[in-house]
């Protein structure tokens, strides 16, 4: 008897159907065919065991298992369940007139319980597009795939409830999700709160800024200054995620595995920290079998590298790329994946190597040159694409004692959402910009032309503090945004005044001791 069950291949962040034919015949030999990998092949001996647990016998005679398409690579355990059930099926042992409802995935234990797969979420998007009645797959991952509406999502603890459910015994209940109020309920929660931070006004400020006009940012400060508290403060005044970048964001994080069973659809930005002694293969994603790195992880979210001169240089420099164009394209001999990769890059770093340059209080004790050295670990294409450059000085007693309470996220945060919301009507027209951080030459030749006296103030910043030409698209965007902050249609000098404040790293007589 021939049967065919259905199950799908994740290949970056879509996933394709793959078609499992099974065909049983008097013999004794057992082939799977289709290019499976090592652990699709291994599936026998899992399925053999999971049923005889269960009390079923696995079938005798010639099985012949082919896996269409066979020109696509089958990678890992999650068609365990598929395969069992063809298997069954085609031995007659199920009724096999549902089976093309249903797309199945799933690993299988020994004992036939059903383990949690990778890629739930675009797995049932495509079976949702594919005309599928409803997507068979292990509990832990029923929450997630139920995001999708119109497709039934059956969730099942064992293969003995699948098999009950496709020979008419029930069993197997589909999961409810109220995707819209469980978005909602969750945006606002965050671990830490501007309020925290005692101090650093301008700072804030500057991160103020880089959040209303999606710019990248460094801080530059000694060892205790507060730049790792503030980063991991800054998703708390982004924008709220949109239903679609959530769609987008989780399908990514469902991806890698990194969804939580009880999680249906992530409701916050991503906030990535990898360590220093990350590889790039981890940084920008790829590997023996294709996952997300951690500016994939990242999308629609905060990548923050904290210590940046101390990150290999190889794996600072296939940042510059995915800066630029927002996605990640990994070709290899065996396959090619793309990935999204539209982050906020926000980093931190000493000054020098003992920390202590331009201290107000404690003596650098680093050898000449070594300033500009480290800074040097830093390529100048890279620095480039970083908006936003401020020094960090420590605070004071003063400061750090006072209890007087200062502004929250929430009340910055609605000041960036203002203007996103400007930038958003400016740039309605113009396919994948979305904010002043992604303008090029033309769109900052028609919104972000300052007046006469800007203009004026703009050429003796630039020839007194010796900023670099590179910094003059830089200064505009960052003045556009801040003119959204401040409400103003055109950019006046007092807003040219503070983006060129922004500019710290370019001035030449930065880290020349």
């Amino acid at each position: 008897m021939l049967v065919k069950t259905f199950a799908a291949a994740v290949n970056g962040i879509s996933a394709t159907i793959i078609t499992i034919e099974v065909s049983c015949t008097k013999g004794i030999q057992f082939f799977l065919v289709g290019l499976p990998d090592v652990a699709v092949r291994e599936s026998h001996e899992r399925i053999v065991s999971a049923l005889q647990v269960n009390g079923y016998k696995f079938p005798g005679g010639r099985i012949i298992i082919n896996m269409a398409p066979a020109d696509i690579r089958k990678e890992g355990s999650a068609y365990d369940l598929p395969l069992a059930i063809g298997i069954m099926a085609a031995a007659g042992d199920i009724d096999a007139t549902l089976l093309d409802r249903y797309m199945l995935m799933g690993e299988l234990s020994l004992d036939g319980s059903l383990l949690p797969v990778r890629g739930a979420l675009p797995i049932a998007i495509k079976a949702h597009e594919s005309g599928f009645k409803g997507l068979v797959l292990p509990r832990q991952n029923a929450r997630e795939a139920a995001v999708v509406e119109g497709l039934e999502t059956l969730g099942a603890e064992n293969i003995k409830d699948v098999i009950g459910f496709f020979s008419g015994k029930g069993g197997l209940q589909p999961a409810a999700v109220n995707t819209y109020d469980e978005f909602l309920a969750h945006r606002q929660h965050f671990e830490g709160d501007f309020s925290d931070v005692r101090g650093q006004e301008n700072v804030k400020r500057a991160l103020e800024v880089a959040a209303a006009g999606g710019h990248n940012i460094i801080m530059v400060g000694p060892p205790g200054s507060g730049k790792s508290m503030l980063a991991k403060r800054l998703p708390s005044i982004l924008p709220p995620l949109t239903l679609q970048e959530a769609l987008e964001t989780t399908k990514i994080h469902s991806v890698a595995g990194k969804t939580g069973e009880q999680v249906s659809l992530l409701s916050q930005r991503p906030f990535r920290a990898p360590h220093h002694t990350i590889s790039d293969v981890a940084m920008v994603g790829g590997g023996s079998f294709p996952q997300p790195g951690e500016i994939s992880l990242a999308h629609n979210g905060v990548l923050f590298l904290d210590e940046l001169p101390e990150f290999n240089r190889n794996v600072l420099e296939v940042l510059r790329q995915p800066l630029e164009d927002r996605h990640i394209s990994i070709s290899r001999a065996r396959f090619s994946v793309d990935y999204p990769a539209g982050f906020m890059l926000v980093s931190s770093m000493n000054p020098c190597p003992c920390g202590y340059y331009n201290h107000p209080s404690r003596p650098c004790v680093c050898p000449p040159g070594a300033v500009r050295k480290y800074m040097n670990r830093i390529s100048g294409p890279l620095l480039d694409r970083i908006d936003i450059q401020i020094e960090i000085v420590p605070v004071p007693f003063e400061k750090i004692s006072e209890h007087q309470p200062s502004e929250t996220s929430a009340e910055v945060r609605e000041r960036v959402i203002r203007a996103r919301e400007i930038q958003k009507q400016r740039f309605a027209g113009n396919d994948g910009i979305y904010c002043n951080a992604q303008m090029d030459a033309g769109l900052l030749r028609r919104h972000a032309v300052p007046d006469g006296k800007g203009l004026a103030l703009l050429k003796n910043a630039m020839q007194r503090l010796n900023l670099s030409a590179r910094a003059y698209d830089r200064i505009l965007k960052l003045s556009r945004t801040v003119a959204d902050l401040d409400g103003s249609d055109n950019i006046l000098s007092l807003h040219l005044a503070e983006a060129i404040n922004y500019r710290n790293l370019d001035r030449e007589t930065w880290g020349a001791l």
